[in-house]
């Protein structure tokens, strides 16, 4: 045997022996109680004694033997009603007792299973590394700590290889799309007359690879985001990113938008990284724009407020069910198309978004607004100083 420790009864036998005891000493209550409540003496007096010259009547004396009789009958069934009042009342103590011990020794016993439970649910994806690390006895509850933190250091691995093939894979493809880029410009350049089919050719390959491209610059942003590397945290003016987002769209006085921007509060500082969320930002807008409608509208509003930055982009359009919108989230889906190449955008652009949000520690909440058009709330950490 040498010392060996029998598997899966440490917590049952502790169980065992605490039921057990909790079940002992709620019956030595019960039979204490009990026994006082019965030993309480009967203060009902006596029957009152006849005089000696009485006594030696036998009609007297039988008399006297039946009212004797009648009166001890009178006590004991006194005696058994109060002894069963007594046991209700005990038991009905005890039963409180009872559940209050039980509460308290089972709310103890359930300690660690609750830490590894709250444990648990603080850690998601952006913080797989950290572990439970359960200490205690080795017992059922610290084999399931160990299960636990055996499975999340399996899920880190798997993140981890997952989103670095991700970026090697995005940087290993620009170098075959600037050598296809750079044999269609050669080709165009020649000196000799080049065929219209060809011109037209190239045209449609050199759009193609633009899309390519501007995928594989989402999956970069959206590794590098899910990675939850923030080494460059700083404050950022939400207004300036904002500002910038608007300027690059030039479509936007073309297809006659009325964009707003009075809600945006020049002392909205938000905390994280300027690559990550200028690109939050123009993602926003640029979703915003490609799916409103011709002479439609655009509202962006920012505000600060108990430490947290909220930024709402809100667009007109036609109805949408909120079942579709809360997919939208998700990379490659798209009202009406999940595939690439549906149209001209990638299905990344909000999926990027929800990315960038969650490594700062905020959320994205998407809403279909019942007039039309969508409505898009980017919750992001509070800056505790001024933009430099």
């Amino acid at each position: 045997m040498s010392g060996r420790r029998w598997p899966g009864r440490t917590v049952r036998l502790r169980f065992t022996l605490l039921y057990a005891a909790v079940f002992l000493l709620s019956g030595c209550a019960l039979l204490v109680l009990t026994n006082v409540l019965a030993s309480v003496s009967n203060t009902q007096p006596a029957p009152g004694q006849f005089p000696p010259a009485q006594q030696a009547d036998p009609a007297v004396a039988q008399q006297h033997i039946r009212e004797l009789q009648t009166r001890l009958d009178e006590l004991q069934t006194m005696q058994s009603r109060r002894l069963l009042v007594g046991s209700v009342v005990a038991l009905v103590v005890m039963g409180l007792v009872s559940l209050l011990l039980g509460r308290l020794i089972s709310g103890r016993v359930l300690r660690p299973l609750r830490t590894i439970t709250a444990a648990t649910r603080r850690i998601s994806a952006e913080n797989l590394h950290e572990r439970l690390a359960v200490a205690g006895p080795q017992d059922e509850v610290k084999d399931l700590a160990d299960t636990v933190d055996g499975l999340l250091a399996r899920l880190e691995a798997s993140f981890a290889a997952q989103r670095r093939f991700v970026a090697n894979a995005s940087h290993e493809l620009r170098t075959p799309l600037a050598t296809m880029r750079a044999s269609l410009d050669v080709a165009l350049a020649k000196p000799e007359p080049v065929p219209a089919q060809t011109v037209a050719l190239a045209g449609r390959v050199r759009v193609e690879l633009d899309r390519v491209d501007r995928l594989l610059d989402g999956f970069l942003m959206l590794a590098r985001a899910q990675h939850g590397a923030l080494a460059d945290r700083a404050p950022i003016a939400l207004g300036r990113l904002v500002e910038q987002a608007l300027a690059s769209r030039a479509d936007i006085d073309a297809r006659g938008l009325a964009v707003d921007t009075t809600g945006v509060a020049d002392d909205v500082v938000a905390e994280g990284s300027a690559t990550l969320l200028a690109r939050l930002v123009q993602n926003l807008v640029d979703n915003a724009v490609v799916h409103n409608e011709d002479g439609g509208w655009l509202r962006i509003a920012a505000a600060a407020a108990d430490g947290t930055v909220e930024l709402v982009v809100e667009s007109g359009g036609p109805v949408l069910e909120q079942a579709q919108v809360d997919r939208l989230a998700s990379p490659f889906q798209r009202l009406g198309a999940d595939r690439v190449g549906s149209d001209d955008g990638s299905g990344l652009g909000l999926s990027i978004v929800a990315a960038v949000a969650e490594a700062h520690g905020g959320r994205l909440d998407l809403r279909a607004r019942p007039a039309g058009g969508l409505r898009a709330a980017v919750s992001l950490p509070q800056a505790r100083e001024a933009v430099a």
